[in-house]
């Protein structure tokens, strides 16, 4: 599962070789540095840790585990597994380690909506609007039985914060790499907010 850290630029559309439009996600993906390298004689496990964007304001912590790399402590620090290059201590990896064409993986935080009714949360049609209906038009209806089981079954879905989740989205086909400016332009859409991190895994 290698991969990289990227941050969402925003949205656009471009037109393939057929004329069809085609909206995409603009990603600002890299430069990443190795800020470790895990091994399995110390580690159990062998994988890379790798960090993106630099921190305005230092813990000693971080700013010693970051000087062990020759780099300044960064925001956002993943590990990825399964790199097919060797890559050492300090090492940069670009958006050059993905290749137009191939489908990739691509994992953020959702926009937190705050507290949302059934009917956006999950899609409820609501009651009908006639019949002498006034004040119960996306309201969720009955949620419980009668005097038996005398309670609301568990996993009953009720209004509630919505957004804020981990979310995945598979096999994103890459559409455009721009090396010059760091840049990956992948089709469809990407969870999270502009400037949000994602992480691309291939």
């Amino acid at each position: 599962m290698s991969g990289l850290i990227g941050k969402k630029v925003g949205m656009t559309s471009i037109f393939d070789e057929n004329g069809k439009n085609i909206p995409c996600t603009v990603i600002e993906a890299g430069p990443c540095v190795v800020t470790q390298v895990r091994t399995k004689e110390v580690d159990g496990y062998e994988a890379l840790q790798v960090g993106f964007d630099d921190k305005k304001t230092v813990n000693k912590a971080a700013e010693g585990h970051a000087k062990k790399a020759g780099s300044v402590a960064k925001r956002k620090v993943v590990e990825f597994k399964g790199f097919e290059e060797d890559f050492k201590l300090g090492d940069a990896i670009t958006v050059e380690h993905f290749k137009e064409g191939e489908f990739v993986d691509i994992s953020g935080t959702s926009k937190g909506k705050g507290f949302q009714g059934v009917v956006k949360r999950h899609g409820f049609r609501g009651s009908s609007r006639t019949h002498g209906q006034q004040s119960m038009l996306r309201a969720p209806g009955s949620v419980g039985a009668a005097s038996y089981p005398a309670r609301v079954f568990k996993g009953m879905k009720m209004g509630g914060q919505m957004g804020g989740d981990q979310v995945k989205i598979e096999n994103l086909r890459v559409l455009k790499v721009v090396t010059d400016k760091n840049l990956l332009v992948v089709k469809g859409c990407v969870p999270g907010h502009k400037n949000s991190y994602v992480i691309i895994s291939k």
